[in-house]
């Protein structure tokens, strides 16, 4: 499974894709901004999104249109409880911090 990580925090970033990895995924690539996310989704592809939903207090709710019109699974990740807009809808939601397994557990169930 190729997996796209949205995050915008570098070491999150890096240990989520440790974390995948290991678990046996493809990590296709690390956008820490909306428009470089959307130009990955466009130009790379992907199986699967792990998507935070704050980039530098930027709302990654256009990256979410886009996987579902693309009907790209994706599991969006926040420190915000209240982070839940309209364009995440149907996603599995998680919140920061999150325990390493469950956050695997729910990224691996985008295979489904």
């Amino acid at each position: 499974m190729r997996v796209l990580i949205v995050e915008d925090e570098y070491m999150i970033a890096l240990d989520t894709q440790t974390l995948l990895t290991d678990a046996g995924c493809e990590v296709a690539g690390i956008a820490a901004t909306v428009p470089e996310a959307l130009r990955m989704i466009a130009e790379i592809g992907c199986d699967g999104v792990l998507l935070d939903a704050s980039l530098n207090r930027v709302s990654s709710e256009p990256v979410a249109a886009e996987l579902q019109r693309r009907s790209i699974p994706f599991v969006v990740l926040s420190g915000y409880r209240n982070a839940r807009g309209t364009a995440y809808s149907g996603a599995p939601f998680l919140t920061k911090p999150c325990r390493a397994s469950v956050l695997v557990a729910a990224v691996l169930a985008l295979r489904a």
